[in-house]
């Protein structure tokens, strides 16, 4: 359990249909020992599954008891978005990551992330994909070049010089991401928070490289060309033409 005066960070996974894979990367969240005195808090947000994802969650609690685990539960299908829209309001941490339920991310490079908020530079740390030399799997040509179009453009309507806007992995001071008036449901969310807390006066952004272990659609990936349209809507509406 996390006493009062301990900092926290609070892990959010939104889980859709992940029942081959939530269980191993809840394990490899539970084993990371964090830097900095750090302590975890993992919120678990159910999207509305229909396979047996919620069943392999609730084993992973009964495994740990001492853990900090929190478990909401979206009787429908909202999006990634949605989910992590209830995992922020849940949060209790003093820092927050987003994690993704399956294995393309690895949860043992939250000190990568870390270590710049601790040594006191950064408000906000973005895990780039393309940065660092980090293990990097080869798969779909169109989709890093789709990427690549959509960090530009969010760089261009932010000012900011990112070089993997839609990654996963993005640290944020709990207090400074609370305040956000977030409103996209699905993967519309990396665009919107990047716009957002680009506007906010004085923030300071990293960027770190971390590994990316990618997956195919047999494998289960789920963001299709149809989102990406979405992030270039969101990237106008939240970016170009600031929108609330």
């Amino acid at each position: 359990m996390i006493s009062e005066n301990q900092k926290t960070l609070s892990i959010l996974i939104p889980v859709f249909n992940e029942e081959r894979t939530v269980h191993f990367i809840l394990e490899k969240v539970v084993e990371v020992n964090l830097i900095g005195g750090y302590k975890k808090e993992i919120v678990l947000v159910n999207d509305a599954s229909r396979d047996n994802t919620e069943g392999k969650i609730q084993e992973f609690i009964n495994k740990y008891p001492n853990e900090t685990i929190s478990y909401y539960k979206h009787e429908i299908n909202q999006g990634k978005g949605a989910a992590i829209h209830t995992g922020i309001k849940n949060a209790k941490g003093d820092l927050i990551i987003v994690q993704d339920a399956d294995l393309e991310y690895d949860p043992n490079e939250f000190n990568i992330l870390l270590k710049p908020i601790i040594d006191g530079f950064a408000d906000v740390v973005y895990g780039s994909r393309f940065i660092g030399g980090k293990p990097h799997r080869i798969l779909f040509f169109f989709h890093s070049i789709g990427n690549k179009l959509l960090t530009f453009l969010s760089n261009a309507s932010t000012n900011l010089n990112l070089t993997d806007m839609e990654t996963c992995y993005k640290l944020f001071d709990a207090k400074i991401l609370k305040s956000l008036s977030l409103r996209e449901n699905r993967f519309g969310f990396e665009p919107e928070v990047t716009a957002k807390i680009s506007r906010i006066k004085g923030i300071r952004i990293y960027e770190v490289g971390i590994s990316y272990y990618g997956r195919t659609y047999e494998e289960g990936k789920k963001i299709n060309w149809k989102d990406g349209f979405r992030a270039l809507y969101c990237i106008l509406k939240y970016g170009f033409f600031k929108g609330a």
